[in-house]
């Protein structure tokens, strides 16, 4: 009795042990998937990097100016 008791026992902790794994190769895929959206997001911008300065003080005295009269 006791042999079938151990291979019982053996058997659910290989099951627990099975399932643990599933689960946190799950966690470290969708880490993994979400630290790619993360840099897709971040580096997927303008091809040679930020405008340069004088573009985005014209950009922001364009967005200061009062709407023309026509």
């Amino acid at each position: 009795m006791n042999d079938i008791a151990t291979l019982r026992h053996a058997r659910r902790n290989h099951t627990v042990n099975l399932s643990m794994t599933l689960l946190l190769l799950e966690a470290l895929g969708a880490l993994l998937i979400l630290l790619f959206i993360i840099w897709w997001t971040m580096f997927s911008g303008r091809k040679k990097g930020e405008l340069p300065e004088e573009v985005e003080r014209e950009k922001a005295e364009r967005r200061q100016e009062p709407p023309r009269q026509e």
